[in-house]
């Protein structure tokens, strides 16, 4: 029997919901959090704040918020000032505000009943259990937009308005809007919109480097010292990154592809591994794709599918997809075609989305052509071409 081994120490660390000590490359957008709010630490019942942390998918916006609400929380404790951080995915809570209400009394009383009340009403209540605490709430609206998209104009302006109908009482809620782009703001009616658009934060994309960075950093959390290879974790972060700079997405990719190491009991985490992940996710070979191959097309995909099966680096020459075409012509009993025709299939296949190529140089030697197999896993792809040159 074979025993069992894990690439990983800790995978919760790869979780949706984990938050780190740290936020690579957001330490700048988190400071500047931090001064926005700065006043529950000195004077809360003083003032209230709004802002609104807007950018696309997988730029570590809710992260930030969540590392914002601990560090916020941690302050306030050492200042020995009331506050409670209160985070919401308004979309979990289909946009409705009497909802999103409800879960934020809930976090103070969570036996409170469901039924019998207005969003109104759960607002006042709300109110009334802060001033009873003495204390002030910070209160984070994640995926704003479908708050924004079901209740429009009214329910913002009750949040953002709501302490124009206690005048001279302590002022106990402020918020913290997430949204993906602030251009929905355009829906709402002037005297909602006006109240918002005083402290944007906007996060910009990752670049390739900074999400190898992150990645680096939850591998140093998440698995055994080696287990990941800093090939397979650029392959990872180069697929995130054309997917708009998607940390959330390389950050899932990881996980997986550990999976994949854990069930073929490897010692580490390999780059067909990541192709298998990706493939899991976003299966984008279409099978009318290969159909439309020409005979060697196929073979010379074929070839370099066997290389990829056999290689631990994430890419492989074009001397060594040649030779592997070579061995797959002489299995099918056909004479090779030339390096030249070669060519032209690589850029077919690129065109196609299933290879990506790059031309560097090789020193004394002169220029090297190197290939990468994007999103397909090897063994998937050597599996159905072999399948379809038997025919």
């Amino acid at each position: 029997m074979t025993h069992y081994r894990s690439v990983f120490k800790d995978e919760t660390r790869l979780d949706i919901n984990y938050v780190p000590s740290r936020l690579p490359h957001r330490d700048s957008e988190l400071q500047l959090l931090m001064k926005f709010f700065n006043f529950v630490l000195h004077a809360p019942e003083k003032m209230t704040q709004r802002a609104l942390i807007t950018g696309p998918i997988g730029t570590g916006k809710t992260a930030l918020a969540h590392r914002f609400g601990l560090d916020i929380a941690r302050e306030a404790r050492r200042f020995g000032t009331n506050l409670n951080y209160v985070h919401v995915n308004c979309r979990e809570y289909q946009g409705s505000l009497f909802l999103i209400l409800l879960h934020a009394v809930s976090a103070f009383h969570p036996n409170f009943p469901r039924r019998g009340y207005s969003a109104e009403e759960l607002l006042n209540i709300l109110l009334q259990i802060l001033d009873e605490r003495e204390t002030h709430l910070i209160l984070a609206l994640d995926e704003f937009e479908s708050l924004v998209e079901r209740e429009g104009s009214d329910a913002v302006y009750k949040l953002t308005r709501l302490q124009e109908t206690r005048p001279r009482q302590a002022q106990r809620i402020s918020l913290l809007c997430i949204l993906r782009n602030v251009d929905l703001l355009k829906q709402l009616d002037a005297s909602a919109k006006s109240t918002l658009q005083s402290n944007i934060l906007h996060l910009e994309e990752y670049s390739g480097q900074q999400l190898i960075d992150i990645l680096n950093d939850r591998v140093h959390l998440a698995f055994k010292p080696l287990a990941v290879p800093e090939h397979t974790v650029s392959m990872v972060a180069e697929f995130a990154f054309s997917e708009g700079g998607n940390a959330r997405l390389g950050i899932e990719l990881l996980w997986r592809a550990g999976k994949y190491a854990d069930n073929e009991n490897l010692a580490k985490v390999s780059p067909e591994c990541v192709r298998k992940a990706v493939s899991n996710i976003y299966s984008v070979m279409r099978k009318g794709d290969l159909d439309s191959l020409k005979p060697h097309e196929k073979l010379f995909l074929l070839g370099i599918a066997r290389v990829f099966k056999d290689k631990e680096e994430a890419h492989c020459t074009l001397t060594e997809a040649e030779q592997a075409y070579a061995i797959a012509c002489e299995e099918s009993d056909v004479k090779p075609h030339s390096h030249t025709q070669l060519w032209k299939y690589l850029t077919t296949l690129s065109a196609l989305g299933i290879l990506k190529t790059e031309v560097t140089s090789a020193g004394s030697r002169g220029r090297s052509t190197l290939i990468w197999l994007t999103d397909i896993s090897a063994e998937e792809l050597d599996r159905a071409l072999s399948t379809q040159l038997l025919r």
